[in-house]
């Protein structure tokens, strides 16, 4: 007999400059993410705290420092705030389509006006057409970029003003990366909302999780993802739940 897929080739990159906490350098851990079985692979490497990023699957693999940890949100548990409640509805009016993993310029040009405005001079910052392609286009898993449209009008499709690169796992949905117009003014929080819109589909699709990447200690970039709660997080006993906010403090 043979097993279905042959055990991956794990690589370890060399460290570079940490781009969340100053002073620390990160190192990570790959595999490659190729042949039919892919999916599954996915699926495996992601409940133990992989990520996708094109054809790669990666985790933080720092020997000096563990404050990277892998999140997810329990989808049936989720209860928005009051303020929660309230960006739902200032947005419910937008149109959201999942679309197949093809990049246009709109979805470019929104993310160049994006990184300008929350990550300037950050690791993305000299991405170019062809590299936005790549990250969209180049995977081997179920993939989709959701689209988050204004009303039309008429017949012209609404302002792309939000969009998320998103796979759909075994267990839930794992959000690759986010980004959307940071400066609208009618519409603040809504980042807050395009992760609230995938909890909402994970729970329509019967997926328990929705999987928010890593959260790390001492980030203010990370701090967010706290509200999305409740949250778990991959532990050395598997996945637990815990308050990112009271281990901050």
């Amino acid at each position: 007999m043979s097993a279905p897929f042959r055990f991956p080739r794990f690589f370890v990159t060399s460290p570079n400059p940490c781009p969340y906490l100053p002073g620390k350098f990160e190192r990570k851990v790959f595999t490659e993410l190729n042949g039919p079985n892919a999916s599954e692979l996915n699926d495996a490497l992601g409940r133990i705290g992989f990520r996708r990023s094109q054809s790669v699957a990666y985790r933080p693999s720092c020997p000096e420092c563990q404050a990277c940890v892998s999140v997810r949100t329990v989808v049936d548990e989720f209860r928005p705030s009051g303020t929660q409640k309230r960006i739902l509805k200032r947005n419910r009016d937008l149109e959201v389509t999942a679309c197949r993993p093809w990049s246009t310029d709109e979805q470019y040009q929104l993310l160049r006006r994006y990184l300008s405005a929350r990550h300037p001079g950050g690791g993305m910052s000299n991405m170019d057409e062809m590299d936005y392609a790549d990250m969209v286009e180049q995977t081997p898993v179920n993939t989709h970029i959701i689209e988050y449209r204004e009303p039309r009008q008429g017949y012209t499709p609404g302002k792309l003003i939000g969009a998320c690169l998103t796979d759909r796992q075994g267990d839930g949905l794992s959000m690759i990366y986010s980004f959307y117009d940071a400066d609208h003014a009618d519409r603040p929080g809504l980042g807050n909302f395009i992760i609230m819109d995938h909890i909402l589909r994970a729970r329509a699709a019967g997926l328990p999780y929705v999987y928010l990447g890593y959260w790390v200690r001492g980030s203010k970039r990370m701090a967010y993802k706290a509200r999305f709660g409740p949250i778990e997080r991959l532990a050395g006993e598997g996945w637990v739940r815990f308050d990112p906010e009271a281990v901050d403090a």
